[in-house]
């Protein structure tokens, strides 16, 4: 699978490129168009109106493409996944990956974090191409080896899993949620990438409210 975007950063747009009888996972709800023959098999409990909305688009002989658009206004960025480091992205943020690529939400890693809840984060495993959408425009911080940053995880889109990473509390006095990231903070270690967006969905569905 190649992928190519447009309209970014703002209105972002991932053209998948798949060769013949290459078969992609994606968001359904998430295409505007597909060249003709395209096969799309709905996951179990597929479809649109659904809470599963992964399905399977296969590319006829001939080959074909996929246009997909998030929901949110934003950026859409393709990571490449060697098969050696895996990532941990926000849930629900892939768009699509190539059928090589598994979704582990629950990651041994994230025992450390979590404990035995579900968080916000799952854990991208395997090798080949993932395209996540970022609310808001996408920065892509680099860091050097010790050095410390800490990121309210509304912001954060994903880190490679060999970035050091501890959850603690803004303030223990505070509400805290381990399933929307509410009330912590994420303090991370380099040597290593994150990806944070510029924008949250809480924060927009917030300012779309009061101005109603």
């Amino acid at each position: 699978m190649q992928v190519r975007t447009r309209h970014t950063p703002a209105f972002g747009v991932a053209r998948l490129l798949l060769a013949p009888g290459e078969a992609v996972q994606a968001d359904y709800s998430s295409m505007l168009a597909s060249s003709y023959g395209v096969l799309v098999t709905p996951g179990r409990g597929g479809g649109r109106g659904s809470r599963s909305r992964r399905a399977l688009f296969t590319a006829p002989a001939e080959g074909g493409w996929v246009d997909l658009a998030p929901a949110m206004p934003g950026d859409v960025f393709t990571l490449q996944l060697d098969g050696a480091i895996g990532w941990c992205v926000r849930r629900g943020s892939c768009l699509a990956a190539s059928a090589t690529v598994r979704a582990e939400p629950q990651w041994p890693g994230f025992r450390g974090l979590f404990g035995a809840e579900v968080g916000f984060l799952e854990h991208l495993g395997g090798e080949g191409a993932a395209v996540l959408a970022s609310c808001g425009t996408l920065d892509v911080v680099q860091l050097d080896a010790g050095e410390l940053i800490t990121v309210d995880p509304g912001y954060l889109l994903g880190y490679g899993h060999k970035v050091q990473c501890r959850l603690r509390a803004v303030n223990p006095a505070l509400p805290q949620s381990l399933r929307t990231g509410e009330g912590l903070l994420l303090d991370f270690v380099g040597p290593g990438q994150l990806l944070i967006q510029t924008r949250t969905a809480h924060a927009m569905a917030s300012w779309l409210q009061a101005v109603r």
